[in-house]
């Protein structure tokens, strides 16, 4: 046998695709055709990779009992062992409560300090956050800047500026908001163009950790740079003092220089505590640094026992998609994703010049999944006389049912998926299992301002961190986030240099905590701060 053509679908492959030889006795022949109309099945149940998946989708309809789309009919533990907050209107935001019934358990439950920790600081967001009596007096403050800054009422502030793609914003949320805990300060966030007000729910109850759009600067912060004269790291790097100025920039872009570094310093933070106002700016998951200024060791060390668990449990604390992403992610879960055995993530962020697409990085996914048994092995066409001979009994027992794997893959190319799909429609697996390939959307390119793009890019990451395997892009936040939410330690594909596949093409990821990609110098002394797998000079948190 042999194919008329490269590209298949489900009509060639039944009526042109393959041509009959003489001499094949009745069982043989019944047996190929019952195989040819399985794998014509499996081409026409997979859904289109384009955008057309989306916008299919309509926002999600709240039930009275608070339950749509579940997965399963097991209670969930709808606040995470104490880590969420009740209070909280459910219909406003469904994610919250329904996400248990998706995730897996926990895979580090918080600690009872930690539970205090959040608890206490939701207090102090409500006394101090926007529109309180304090936080008005507080802007006053920083308007008349000749006013006396050493106020008394216990409220000082850490205004985070959107920047950067959706992971590198989620990434840098959860570090802003650790730092503003162990800081005693009150996060507020730029709304920026209200990207991130439709993406995420609001954390904490009876609050908003929106910054007001009166917020004087607010309209300023775009001019915001290293070489601001009020920029933290400028004022060390030209010998600037200031005695408790109003606020103070802190830059910590992916580009800084060692004097802006100096913030994760014992000596810089004692003075930054008398700052009122700090306002930051960053593309990094600090949090690695964080624990290795003495002043929050011990701090850190009773929150999170399990050094692992930071982002895990603060993405599962503040990231909760609003009710028209949740509606895309349970849709689209129960879609295609529900019913199948087990759940394989693939996350393909390419980092060269040119769009692409590129077979080398084909080659590495297909070489990484298969090596380590994510995907099955195939049949190739030569050996198709053994695939029948040693499953016909099964072929015509239709009844005998097959271990299926539902692969979801993330890309801005739909090119990756389709050859996987293609693969797996032409060629039988070695182990018998059913192989679906599923891509929601493909965009082309990154839009980071663009509500829709990342409306979808979130709901991409949660439909990942849905999966019990998970294959990530080395450098992609996009890949950090997904694998922290699901408390996943994914295989890591190493970014490939000079368009060659590298060998080998992954490794398992030694913890899901996300990468800091560009830390100020260690001497490696702590020993749960490690070098990153993908990136040598990066640090992560590691468990004992």
């Amino acid at each position: 046998m042999k194919r008329s053509s490269d590209h298949i679908d489900g009509d060639s492959i039944i009526s042109s695709g393959l041509e009959w030889k003489c001499g094949l006795n009745v069982k043989t022949t019944v047996a190929l055709l019952l195989s040819l109309l399985f794998l014509a099945f499996l081409v026409l149940r997979d859904p289109p990779s384009s955008d057309s998946v989306w916008n299919r989708v309509k926002p999600p309809k709240v039930m009275e009992d608070d339950h749509i789309l579940r997965p399963n009919d097991a209670p969930g533990d709808n606040l995470l062992a104490g880590l969420l907050p009740s209070g909280f209107d459910r219909k406003s935001c469904l994610s919250r409560h329904q996400s248990v019934l998706y995730h897996k358990k926990l895979k580090r439950h918080p600690s009872s300090y930690l539970i205090s920790r959040l608890r206490s600081y939701e207090a102090l967001h409500r006394r101090c956050g926007p529109h309180t009596e304090s936080y008005k007096n507080n802007v006053g403050r920083l308007i008349n800047s000749a006013a006396n800054n050493n106020h008394s009422d216990g409220c000082n502030y850490l205004v985070w500026i959107a920047f950067s793609g959706l992971g590198n914003r989620i990434l840098t949320l959860a570090s802003a908001f650790l730092y503003a805990v162990l800081t005693n300060r009150v996060l507020l966030v730029d709304p920026g163009n209200n990207i991130i007000p439709n993406l995420f729910c609001e954390p904490f109850p009876n609050t908003s950790w929106y910054l007001p759009k009166d917020f004087p600067f607010s309209n300023q912060f775009k001019t915001f740079d290293q070489n601001s004269t009020f920029c933290h790291g400028y004022m060390l790097k030209h010998n600037i003092s200031a005695i408790n100025p109003p606020f103070i920039y802190v830059h910590l872009i992916y580009d800084i220089d060692q004097h802006h570094k100096l913030f994760y310093s014992d000596k810089e933070q004692i003075f930054l505590e008398k700052i009122p106002w700090v306002v930051i700016r960053t593309d990094e998951y600090f949090v690695p640094s964080l624990f290795l200024i003495q002043s929050f060791k011990k701090d850190l060390e009773n929150m999170f026992p399990d050094k692992d668990s930071v982002f895990h449990l603060l993405g599962r604390y503040l990231i909760h998609p609003t009710n028209p992403v949740w509606g895309l992610i349970t849709r689209y879960y129960q879609a295609y994703l529900a019913t199948a055995d087990e759940k394989i993530g693939i996350q393909i962020r390419v980092f060269e010049r040119e769009t692409g697409p590129f077979q080398h990085i084909l080659d590495q996914i297909i070489s990484c999944t298969m090596k380590q048994h994510i995907l099955p092995q195939i049949y190739q066409e030569e050996d198709y006389s053994i695939f029948i001979a040693a499953n016909s009994s099964d072929i015509i027992n239709i009844k005998n049912k097959k271990k299926v794997k539902a692969v979801l893959v993330t890309s801005l190319s739909p090119w990756y998926s389709d050859q996987i799909k293609n693969m797996y429609s032409e060629h039988p697996t070695l182990t018998g299992e059913v192989v679906g390939i599923f891509q929601p959307s493909h965009e082309e390119y990154q839009r980071t301002e663009n509500l829709r793009h990342n409306m979808k890019a979130l709901a991409e990451i949660y439909l990942l961190s849905m999966s019990d395997v998970l294959v990530t892009s080395g450098w992609s936040t996009f890949g950090y986030v997904a694998q922290s939410l699901g408390g996943l330690r994914p295989w890591i594909l190493y970014k490939p240099e000079n368009r060659t596949a590298p060998e080998p093409p992954c490794r398992r990821a030694m913890s899901m905590e996300p990468c800091f990609h560009d830390p100020p110098s260690y001497d490696g002394a702590d020993p749960h701060v490690k070098p990153c797998e993908d990136r040598s000079w990066g640090l992560k948190l590691v468990a004992a």
